[in-house]
């Protein structure tokens, strides 16, 4: 039997989604455009990401539960990043021609339960036949944050303080231990509500989501903000199946690494060094960015 038409898709996913309306959301899935209206006072923020068969996510060792809720996540924890509230998410998926529509329905499933747990309405997005056997999705999020206060990661300061807000490494652990049962690579949890509460009480002065390693986005927010940062290795909290080097290079932790001018309650963050205006170090040595990089890493 030949797999579902794109009708087919389109009517499949507007039924496991259900109804998309809200007050913030007044058309969705089913017109040639979504019709979003932002809160009085608030901006949109839009982030956008690629998952890849084979790059983000392989059908042999994920499950199509967990391919779905991490091509999400990857949009939400950029959203938590920056304070910022889930108005709406657009997918848009190139399957190949004999594509199994059980797996399908498990991707949309694993995507939806986390869009259901945050709030998320699926608005919109495309279908389309991939050109090859792998599958390509796109997830778009859009957002929203008071005028002018949203999260930056060029904002930090010397003197502020620089925290995360969990355990890292553990997803490096499990993809290193080919271990794929529930946890922190098959299922990461995006840290949507502290971000919010960091903007809300205005604790952070700059903050970034650690998607490619602690050392690779701890450069990437000291290079926007001109700054450097003194890291200590006994105050990193790893998580207990990963080793020092996982934590510092492994990436898609998902936790926040956020800078902060106050002294953070370790029930929300833990202090692991200072923003300083030299070289990024750890340990007082040199830490070069050896996290994920596209077209350097394989």
């Amino acid at each position: 039997m030949p797999p579902p038409s794109e009708l087919n898709i389109i009517d499949r996913i507007r039924r496991l989604a259900g109804p998309t309306t809200s007050r913030t959301l007044r058309l969705g899935i089913g017109d040639d455009c979504a019709i979003l209206t932002p809160p009085p006072g608030h901006e949109i923020l839009v982030t956008t990401d690629f998952s890849l068969e084979n790059r983000h996510f392989r059908r042999d060792w994920h499950t199509p539960q967990s391919a779905g809720h991490r091509t999400l996540a990857r949009g939400l924890s950029d959203l938590a990043a920056m304070g910022a509230t889930p108005l709406a998410a657009f997918l848009s998926i190139a399957l190949p021609v004999d594509y199994d529509p059980k797996w399908l329905d498990g991707y949309l499933k694993g995507l939806l339960a986390l869009a259901k747990a945050h709030k998320v309405p699926l608005a919109g997005g495309d279908t389309a036949q991939a050109p090859g056997p792998h599958i390509l999705a796109d997830i778009v999020l859009l957002g929203h944050a008071p005028r002018g206060r949203s999260l930056r990661r060029s904002t930090a300061r010397p003197g502020d303080k620089i925290y995360v807000t969990g355990p890292l490494g553990g997803s490096a652990a499990q993809l290193a231990n080919l271990d794929f049962s529930s946890g922190p690579q098959t299922f990461p949890q995006p840290r949507l509500n502290l971000g919010q509460t960091l903007l809300r009480r205005k604790l952070a002065t700059a903050c970034i989501d650690l998607s490619d390693g602690l050392s690779t986005d701890l450069t990437h927010l000291c290079k926007a903000s001109g700054v450097g940062a003194a890291i200590h290795s006994e105050l990193i909290p790893i998580h207990p199946t990963a080793t020092l080097t996982q934590a510092l290079h492994g990436g898609e932790d998902y936790e926040l690494l956020f800078t902060s001018a106050q002294k953070i309650p370790q029930s929300l963050a833990t202090q692991i060094g200072e923003i300083t205006d030299r070289k990024i170090l750890l340990d007082n040595k040199t830490l070069k960015p050896q996290g994920w990089q596209h077209f350097t890493n394989n």
